[in-house]
C-alpha cells in the first residue's frame, strides 16, 4: 500500500498535481451525551478520536490514522491514545513547526493525520507551516484546544483570539468551532472521513450540553452534522449569531432579554468560513443583527457575516459585534468576559440599547 502511494506521489509531484486518495475509515457511532453531562469539548474530541482509532485498528485494510503531539497529550486529551494505541501516536516534544510539517507530509502519503495542540501553538506559531500544508493540499486535521479568552488564567499570551481570522486567509482550510460535546463528537467523525484540511477549535472549560426548548440535547442522536449549516437554537425576532464557548452565554443573554419582552433568535455558526448567503438572508428580518464570539471581533464571524450580507446585496442591516476589542486579562473565564464587557448581562444591556 505504501509503495503504491509513494510511487503515485512522485508521479503526481512531477506533474504538479496534488495526490489525493480515497479515505476508508470506520468512524463508529457518535456518542450521545445527556444534558446532565459536564464535560469540556476537548475531552469529547479525545473520546471520539480514541473510538475511531479503536474501530479502525480492527480492520487493517482501512486508511491508517496517525496522531501527532507536542508534549501536551494530557491537556489536548490524546493521552488515552498514547497509552492504548502507541503505534499510531507520535510524540514530537516542543517542536510545533516540525510537527505541523511532519503531520502534513504524512497526510499526503496515505495517512489521515491529526495534529492536536493549543491554539497559540497549532495556529499562530505554526502559521507558515499550515500555509504550506494548504498549498500542498494536505489531509491534515488540526485540533486546537485552549482557544479564545476561555483559556482565562493562562493570560493574554496564551489566549488565541485570532483562530478564525488567521486561518480564513488559507483558501483550503475548513473551520469548525463546535458548540458542545455532542457537536464536537460529530465534527471529529466528519473531519476524519472527509479529505482535506480541517481546523476544529475548542476551548478549555467545561461546556454544558446544549439543549433545545424541551430540554433535550440539541445535537443529540437525531442531529446530523452538515458542514456549513447553521443551527437555530432558539427562535425569535433579533438574530444573535454565535459559536463555540459563547453558545451557552448567548442562551443566557436570550433568557435575560426574554424577561424584558425582547426575543432573540440564537444561531450557532459552527462553520464560520462556509456561511451560505441564501440561508443567512433567510434568517434576517430586522434592521439590526448581533454577533457574539470569543474572538477578535474585527476578524471573526462578525466580519464574515457582514461580508456575506454585503456581497449578496439582499439585506444590509446594522450589525453590532460582541467580542475581544483588545488583549484580555488573566483570570477565570467568566471574570475575563466581564472585564471585557462580553458577559451575558453586559451584552443584554447593549442589545437593548441598540434596539431602542
Amino acid at each position: 500500500h505504501y509503495k503504491k502511494m509513494r510511487k503515485e506521489f512522485r508521479f503526481n509531484a512531477k506533474q504538479h498535481k496534488i495526490p489525493k486518495y480515497e479515505i476508508s475509515v470506520n468512524t463508529g457511532q457518535p456518542k450521545a451525551y445527556t444534558v446532565e453531562t459536564k464535560m469540556d469539548n476537548r475531552s469529547a474530541f479525545g473520546n471520539a478520536l480514541t473510538d475511531i482509532i479503536q474501530h479502525n485498528s480492527l480492520k487493517k485494510s482501512n486508511t491508517p490514522i496517525a496522531v501527532f503531539d507536542c508534549d501536551l497529550a494530557g491537556s489536548v486529551k490524546t493521552d488515552k491514545i498514547k497509552k492504548e494505541y502507541s503505534e499510531v501516536f507520535f510524540e514530537s516534544g516542543i517542536q510545533e513547526h516540525h510537527t505541523a510539517t511532519c503531520s502534513g507530509a504524512a497526510s499526503v502519503n496515505g495517512v489521515v493525520s491529526f495534529f492536536a495542540d493549543f491554539g497559540v501553538f497549532g495556529i499562530d506559531e505554526t502559521y507558515n507551516q499550515q500555509r504550506l500544508n494548504d498549498i500542498n493540499g494536505t489531509n491534515l486535521k488540526v485540533v486546537t484546544t485552549h482557544v479564545g479568552m476561555d483559556v482565562g488564567e493562562d493570560g493574554k499570551t496564551h489566549q488565541c483570539i485570532d483562530y478564525i481570522g488567521t486561518l480564513r486567509n488559507l483558501f483550503g482550510f475548513k473551520i469548525i468551532i463546535p458548540a458542545d460535546p455532542n457537536q464536537t463528537d460529530k465534527a471529529v467523525r466528519y473531519a476524519t472521513a472527509n479529505y482535506g484540511n480541517f481546523l476544529i477549535g475548542v476551548g478549555r472549560s467545561k461546556t454544558p450540553v446544549i439543549s433545545d426548548e424541551n430540554n433535550k440535547p440539541f445535537f443529540g442522536e437525531d442531529y446530523n452534522f452538515e458542514y456549513g449549516k447553521m443551527d437555530i437554537l432558539r427562535n425569535g425576532e433579533y438574530p444573535l449569531f454565535t459559536h463555540g464557548a459563547m453558545v451557552p452565554y448567548a442562551l443566557e443573554v436570550q433568557k435575560i432579554l426574554k424577561e424584558k419582552d425582547v426575543s432573540l433568535k440564537v444561531i450557532n455558526v459552527s462553520c464560520p468560513v462556509a456561511v451560505d448567503s441564501k440561508e443567512l438572508n433567510s434568517l434576517i428580518d430586522t434592521d439590526v443583527i448581533f454577533t457574539y464570539e470569543d474572538h477578535n471581533k474585527y476578524t471573526g464571524i462578525g466580519s464574515l457575516i457582514a461580508d456575506k450580507l454585503l456581497e449578496s446585496g439582499e439585506k444590509c442591516p446594522g450589525i453590532v459585534k460582541f467580542g475581544a476589542d483588545k488583549y484580555a486579562y488573566s483570570g477565570k473565564p467568566a471574570e475575563v468576559f466581564k472585564l471585557m464587557e462580553i458577559d451575558p448581562e453586559s451584552v443584554a444591556e447593549k442589545i437593548l440599547k441598540s434596539i431602542k
